[in-house]
């Protein structure tokens, strides 16, 4: 995990030096829009952040555990399944949520379910995408979505 994080934390840094010396100004500009959207971003990820510690905080995560974990079955994957499809929240925050999930005994299985029904079925989005698509289209893409973003997990439970 350390070894992912130094590698992209480099990537990002040796091509931010790249982009500089190639365009100093559309790197200033892209580094201000940057950090003018992580100021807007960071009281909903500071918000997240404080509910994700008291929800484990307030859970033990023997009952974490019992829920999610491997005695769970298909039942807990398609609750987790239901609630990645309501849920609202940008998949980069869901990425350490997950985590501490995983650290608190759910399995992979529920880990991929999660994040793969978060940002692959919209029902909180269900009413733009029927305006703009029609209700069939809309509801074939999320009904599609969460059948395959509940493969994919089984599929990835499998595998891991």
């Amino acid at each position: 995990m350390i070894d992912t994080s130094l590698f992209i934390n480099a990537f990002a840094l040796i091509s931010l030096v790249y982009a500089y010396h190639h365009d100093r100004e559309r790197t200033k500009e892209a580094l201000i829009k940057t950090a003018n959207s992580f100021i807007h971003i960071m009281p909903t990820i500071l918000a997240i952040i404080v509910f994700i510690g008291l929800l484990l905080g307030l859970i033990p995560p023997a009952r974490i555990s019992m829920l999610i974990g491997e005695q769970s079955g298909i039942n807990a994957v398609m609750m987790v399944a239901v609630i990645g499809s309501f849920l609202h929240i940008p998949a980069l925050i869901s990425f350490p949520l997950t985590a501490s999930l995983l650290d608190a005994g759910a399995t992979v299985t529920i880990a991929a379910v999660f994040i793969t029904t978060l940002t692959m079925v919209g029902m909180v989005t269900l009413p733009l995408e029927i305006r703009e698509m029609g209700r069939k289209m809309a509801l074939l893409r999320n009904g599609i979505s969460f059948c395959i973003a509940i493969m994919i997990a089984l599929i990835m439970g499998m595998i891991l």
